[in-house]
């Protein structure tokens, strides 16, 4: 899986609070559940528990930033009935993006 621990992968899909992952890690991704379910409860409480875990706020920006893009993606996915590439589609994407990065896109504009 591009170079990742596929059990620890499957480990966060089921529940990241169980999963062994960092301490950093654990912190964003609670503050990313909460900021997908109920982002209208986030206050500034809910970044200290992320400075204190050493992340920094441009961290946790890029992170929003990204969880953002997923949500936004996820909608349109499902309001325009978008098509789901199969598990060696989305593999073999995964793994061309991985090696060569998003550099070639550049060449298409």
């Amino acid at each position: 899986m591009l170079g990742l621990d596929e059990a620890l992968v499957n480990a966060v899909l089921e529940d990241w609070r169980t999963a062994p992952v960092s301490d950093r890690q654990r912190a964003i991704l609670g503050y990313l559940e909460k900021l997908t379910l109920t982002p209208t409860e986030l206050t500034e409480e809910d970044i200290a528990p992320l400075r204190e875990a050493g992340l920094s706020d441009r961290a946790v920006e890029e992170a929003a930033f990204v969880a953002f893009n997923f949500s936004v993606m996820d909608r349109l996915a499902d309001a325009f009935d978008f098509y789901i590439p199969t598990d060696t589609e989305q593999q073999a994407t995964g793994s061309f993006l991985y090696k060569r990065g998003y550099a070639l896109c550049k060449l298409i504009r």
